[in-house]
């Protein structure tokens, strides 16, 4: 299972990406696969304010509807709406093609509370 190097982790398996003062989230290899096969994506509007460790939005898969938990808090200033359509992406790249949201962080130091690699591999280890 794949654990990209440049992001950071959520207990909750999200990833974020660092991009120019802005983080890009998504979920995890292992939390889509955990998931099974996803068949809706419910994401924030742009402009929505999220919070850290709170929902901002759902994933449905065949299986079960999970709650999406903020890795940061900030202002949604982007969405990925290709998932509206193709919510497959997140089982077929869940690092490239379904990132979900770019958040303008309202403290980026937030970033530094996340896992690293190394950390969330120990944990999904451990699951």
């Amino acid at each position: 299972m794949s654990t990209p190097k440049d992001l950071r982790y959520s207990k909750e398996h999200e990833w974020i990406k660092v991009e120019d003062g802005k983080v890009r989230v998504g979920i995890t290899h292992f939390a889509q696969s955990e998931l099974g096969d996803i068949v809706f994506v419910e994401l924030p509007q742009v402009g929505d304010e999220i919070q850290l460790n709170e929902p901002f939005g759902s994933v449905e898969s065949v299986k079960t509807v999970s709650e999406l938990y903020a890795p940061i808090s900030g202002k949604v200033v982007e969405i990925n709406s290709e998932l509206e359509d193709s919510p497959e992406f997140v089982n077929e790249s869940p690092y490239d093609k379904a990132w979900m949201i770019v958040v303008e962080p309202t403290d980026l130091s937030q970033v530094d509370a996340l896992l690293t690699p190394e950390q969330y591999n120990e944990l999904i280890d451990a699951e």
